[in-house]
């Protein structure tokens, strides 16, 4: 893989003091958040990033109640978000917006993406590998529902899956319940 590193910068957030690093992958460019003094087993949480949800507030998903959990947590335990530049399931902001009208339109949110010609689920996961052997970190607890991120980390020992359950509201309940009864999270 040809990544380009940023430098290290200092982040102070509502949520604490972090430092941030980018990794640019081809045209993706993912940000880590970490803590100064990182655990040697980090609680990391893999974000894919959800515009609509993080830096909106919609309420069709659960990413950014997720988001802002994460960095909390990672600010308490001296951990890590790995944020990574995969909107939408990986099939770009444009193609979520249509899933999204396909959605007002009864699909569910894999029948959106069927619709529009993509899997399920079109994310991966081998840029995480390759952050936290950057970060020299080989063994992490990971906060994540989803068994595809479990299974598609390699080279890494997770020796622990830390739940992330957010409360549904009436506009998420069905995605939840689709993400739980078709995809197989663990929530």
């Amino acid at each position: 893989m040809n990544i380009k590193i940023s430098n290290v910068a200092n982040l102070p957030s509502r949520f604490g003091n972090f430092k941030v690093k980018a990794f640019k992958e081809g045209e993706k460019e993912h940000l880590v958040i970490y803590t100064d003094n990182m655990s040697d087993t980090p609680i990391v949480r893999v974000h894919s990033e959800c515009l609509t949800g993080d830096a909106i507030g919609s309420l069709k998903c659960d990413c950014r109640d997720q988001l802002e959990y994460a960095l909390d947590l990672a600010s308490k335990t001296n951990g890590m978000v790995i944020y990574l530049r995969q909107e939408g399931r990986n099939i770009g902001l444009l193609n979520k917006i249509n899933a999204y009208a396909l959605q007002d339109k009864g699909y569910n949110t894999i029948e959106a993406n069927h619709q529009l010609g993509f899997r399920a689920d079109e994310r991966t996961y081998e840029m995480v590998t390759f952050i936290l052997h950057h970060f020299n970190v080989h063994k992490i607890r990971l906060l994540t529902n989803n068994p595809d991120k479990i299974n598609s980390i390699s080279d890494i020992e997770i020796i622990e899956r830390v739940p992330i359950i957010m409360e549904s509201n009436r506009h998420n309940k069905d995605y939840l319940d689709v993400k739980k009864d078709e995809m197989g999270h663990l929530i």
